[in-house]
């Protein structure tokens, strides 16, 4: 079994990443979840986040929270 991360299976990581970083955001911002990730889907962060290269997947909701924050 190959547990390698690549560009052709990283998106298996992301909608956990997505959903966890949009309850943060919610829960902070009082906006519904849906509205939350809409935000996040269209940030410069998600995009990095999308590029396996950047490794931004190894980070946790809260690390990936500050950085779209900041």
């Amino acid at each position: 079994m190959n547990l390698e991360i690549t560009d052709k299976n990283l998106y298996l990581l992301l909608p956990g990443k997505v959903v966890a970083v949009s309850a943060i955001y919610a829960e902070e911002h009082r906006c519904s979840i849906k509205e939350s990730m809409r935000m996040f889907y269209a940030s410069d962060v998600y995009k990095k986040l999308q590029q396996e290269e950047t490794k931004l997947w190894h980070l946790g909701a809260v690390a990936l929270y500050e950085i779209w924050q900041s």
